[in-house]
């Protein structure tokens, strides 16, 4: 084995995901080439290597490093090129070269010893001192960890991801219970968790572990959708995850109903077994759902015809029998949910109920789910919708790091009717958040299509309201005579109901191009994006064409998709910065998607009015204007100009958004839609998801793909399976019967 000790001249090759990396190393004498896992290397940096030579056929002679170890630089010249290396966020070879003016040798000692007197340099204030202290530390604390877990598999960025997590004591708390790892850090599996726990001799049957194995069971089935488990279901999926008895599962079970980390809920011949927070979740908006209910209100129908009259002249509507009885009911109930497909007049109802609210004097408030809808509804009613987490006032309170909605049973919203909009989107434990949140006595309207896919999160909100047949609710089913001009509405019905859609009709707006293979279907695709849309229509393609598609993988699935569409809507410029985060590249101009919600991001409106808030959710998206690799951030501006700041640490959250799955669009609209339409798992192909993505269409869908495999969506009329049961808690309520 052989060592060296030298700068880092160059990084050649560098994988985030597994830290391999390729650099060169100049000593004194000579400069070598060292291959190895070198993770959170930079340019710059000492460091001491040992390792084998060995001749690689094309690149020559390399060492093959097997230890690494970093060491601080000791010259001037040296530490100057160390700081500047973007090491350390913020600082880059200017403000490295103030740095290091001002303390010279002892820079180094200055940054870990006594950070408060970089606050000396010009342009340097004291937050920023203490800030490039802390990050000096935590490289250091980082290293052990990243040497801890690389025999796991652990990349380097989750890593830091763990690392920011448990703090200083890291490895210690891992050893402890490193079920933690899967529980807290979103990306790492149980598995890895697993996999560490045997390695440092934890006990196959301890515990800890088939808690673990039981909450993740638990977890990944609310992923999927669902609320609940069958008891006997759960226990096979355990047995077979983690190799045990089922008598071991049996007393775990108990243990953790004891603690309220799960719920069983026994029936005569049934068990379903709950994460606690979503039986507490169900259970609580049946109760609040039965007790808004319960609320009536005449008066305010005692002159409805003439109201109704009034209304329509003024807007020059008129209003169908079946409308007219929507907005009657919105007025009686104190819960009324409308529901119907495009075209139905659902809109036309928000509007009348706002205006008979507005003349009689009652405040309202107005939200959806996502911040593409809430503009919507904004646009089209012409008063202010939020996102539900606005309109509940997402914020932290008493402890900083705790983010709660402010707005609950002890301050609710204040209104006479609260109206929600796309309540499809919504998932059992916002629907819990958001019913807290309104007080007996206060109208709630739920508006949604039952008839789009359910919720991205576990429950089936809508639907199981809708058929448990105790809420008062209104269906809408005529389509009106403007909107039957247009084949995506007469279209998305004819799919609802299995009829075959009218295609190619010539100056409509319903079209489908038929190809045979994913290779002619990727093609086209990309064409239609880049000139035939823009020339014929009009449409910018970054703006105004959105690509939907039934799944992740294949060639025409949204990982690929994404890859070539962004070769050609934004290819590669000198001008424009790129991120490479694990297998996913990122450019200047990138459309993108926020993946999962995160309550703690902070963004700032892009506006004269600067307004700032926190929170990012689940499909949100926007374009990257700015790649900083001396901050180690991306910059996003969201479609409702709000600035995000991303970590490099937390990239993950992020995906491209060329191209995205139909479940991902689910509350949006958009001009045009392009869907691919290939063979398939038939569980992924449904006539549901179909519908779904064309009534995301405001003026323009194109099918893309085989009319057999068209055919077969529209036959496919499989029903999204899940195990939720607030349908089932709202008839025992109302009811009395097993409750």
């Amino acid at each position: 084995m052989v060592t060296y000790e030298g700068m880092i001249e160059d990084v050649i090759f560098s994988n985030e995901i597994n830290g391999f990396t390729v650099c060169e190393i100049k000593s004194e004498e000579e400069a070598i080439i060292a291959v190895g896992f070198m993770p959170f290397i930079n340019v710059g940096e000492m460091l001491k290597v040992s390792g084998h030579m060995v001749n690689h056929p094309d690149y020559g002679e390399q060492l093959k490093v097997e230890i690494y170890e970093k060491m601080l630089p000791k010259t001037v010249e040296a530490i100057e090129r160390y700081l500047g290396s973007g090491l350390i966020k913020g600082v880059g070879p200017a403000t490295a070269k103030k740095i290091v003016k001002k303390f010279g040798e002892d820079t180094l000692n200055i940054i870990q010893f006594h950070p408060e007197k970089l606050s000396y340099v010009k342009g340097i204030n004291l937050e920023k001192a203490f800030r490039i202290g802390q990050i000096f530390e935590e490289q250091k604390g980082l290293k052990d960890v990243v040497m801890f877990l690389q025999e796991y598999g652990i990349s380097p960025s989750f890593c830091a991801k763990i690392y920011k997590a448990f703090g200083v004591n890291t490895i210690e708390e891992i050893r402890k219970n490193p079920y933690r790892l899967a529980e807290e850090i979103y990306g790492i599996t149980f598995k890895t968790s697993d996999r560490i726990a045997k390695s440092i001799g934890i006990d196959p049957t301890s515990k800890h572990r088939i808690a673990s194995g039981i909450r993740y069971v638990l977890s990944q089935a609310a992923i999927s959708g669902h609320t609940f488990v069958d008891r006997d279901n759960l226990k096979e999926y355990t047995c077979q995850l983690l190799d045990v008895d089922i008598s071991d599962i049996d007393d775990i079970l108990i243990s953790m109903v004891m603690n309220k980390s799960i719920y069983v809920e026994k029936e005569e011949d049934y068990s379903r077994v709950y994460l606690s927070s979503y039986y507490n979740a169900e259970l609580s908006v049946c109760r609040k759902l039965f007790d808004l209910s319960t609320v009536t209100f005449k008066g305010d129908i005692s002159d409805f015809d003439d109201k109704i009259e009034d209304i329509q002249k003024i807007e020059g509507i008129e209003l169908a029998q079946k409308q007219k009885e929507a907005v009657r009911q919105a007025l009686i109930n104190g819960v009324l949910v409308i529901t119907g497909g495009p075209g139905t007049g659902k809109t036309t109802i928000i509007k009348t109920i706002i205006n008979l609210l507005d003349s009689e004097g009652y405040k309202f408030s107005l939200a959806a789910p996502t911040g593409r809808a809430a503009k919507r509804m904004t646009e089209a009613t012409g008063h202010e919708a939020k996102t539900i987490h606005r309109l509940l006032e997402i914020g932290y309170a008493g402890n900083e790091d705790e983010l709660v909605f402010m707005k609950t049973e002890a301050n609710p919203i204040e209104a006479d009717a609260v109206i929600i909009d796309e309540v499809s989107m919504v998932d059992i434990l916002l629907m819990n958040h958001l019913l807290k949140a309104i007080a007996c006595g206060t109208r709630l309207i739920l508006v949604g299509d039952v008839d789009q896919l359910p919720s991205v999160g576990a429950g089936n909100v809508l639907w199981d309201i809708i058929k448990s047949g105790v809420i008062s609710t209104v269906k809408l089913t005529e389509v009106f005579r403007q909107a039957q001009e247009s084949m995506i509405v007469v279209n998305a019905h004819k799919i609802n109901k299995g009829e075959d859609p009218i295609l190619n009709n010539r100056d409509k707006d319903f079209f489908l191009v038929s190809r045979n293979s994913s290779k002619e279907i990727v093609s086209t695709i990309i064409e239609l994006c880049s000139s035939r849309i823009p020339k014929t229509y009009g449409f910018e393609p970054m703006k105004g064409i959105q690509i939907l598609t039934p799944m992740r993988k294949g060639m025409a699935g949204v990982i690929s998709l994404n890859k070539e569409l962004q070769k050609i809507l934004n290819p590669y410029g000198k001008d424009k910065k790129e991120k490479l985060f694990r297998d996913v590249l990122f450019r200047e101009g990138d459309r993108v998607m926020q993946i999962k919600n995160n309550y703690n991001l902070k963004w700032k409106k892009d506006d004269e009015t600067g307004y700032e808030g926190m929170g990012v959710f689940n499909g949100d998206t926007g374009i990257i204007r700015q790649i900083d690799d001396e901050e180690q951030n991306i910059v996003v501006v969201f479609e409702d100009n709000r600035i995000v700041e991303y970590d490099y640490t937390i990239l993950d959250e992020l995906d491209p958004a060329f191209a995205v799955t139909v479940h991902k669009s689910q509350g949006s609209e958009f001009p045009v839609v392009i869907m691919p339409v290939f063979s398939g798992p038939s569980v992924l192909l449904t006539r549901n998801l179909l519908y779904t993505a064309v009534t995301r269409a405001k003026e323009l869908v194109i099918l893309v793909g085989s009319k057999e495999c068209l055919k077969e969506m529209i036959c496919n009329d499989r029903e999204t399976n899940r195990n939720s049961d607030l349908g089932g808690k709202l008839i025992r309520c109302i009811t009395g019967i097993g409750w």
